[in-house]
């Protein structure tokens, strides 16, 4: 029995889970993305190139499973950015900005100390629901 309200996102246009945890998940007038590294979804490795591919693939990941979810990046509300170097940050942030041009979404981005797969970035989203 599962709990009411809440779905599951599913999509072979992403990368699959790493772990015990789903793409995303909607909730409300919300989706939820679980955070998105530079994974090719075609091979499950990390895109090479840098901050900069790492970036542009993670979002272009969570621009694929908003739109599995009935949703868009101009609707996404929050994004949390988990960088490995901080000092990266200026150039995560070019590429971050070719996503979202205007109206952007509430943000914060914080070093951490490791992320899976020896990544440079991982990037997640809160997004309303298309009606």
């Amino acid at each position: 029995m599962g709990c009411p309200g809440k779905q599951v996102i599913k999509t072979e246009k992403a990368p699959a889970a790493i772990g015990p945890y789903s793409v995303a998940n909607t909730g409300g007038p919300f989706v939820f993305t679980a955070g998105q590294l530079g994974l090719d979804p075609a091979t499950g490795s990390i895109v090479e190139g840098g901050i900069e591919a790492e970036t542009r693939q993670a979002l272009t990941n969570v621009m694929t499973i908003l739109d599995a979810a009935n949703s868009c990046m101009e609707n996404v509300v929050k994004t949390t950015v988990f960088l490995k170097d901080i000092n990266e940050f200026g150039s995560m942030n070019a590429v971050y900005a070719e996503f979202f041009t205007t109206d952007h979404p509430a943000r914060s981005a914080v070093q951490v100390a490791a992320l899976p797969k020896n990544a440079r970035v991982e990037i997640e989203a809160i997004a309303l629901l298309n009606n």
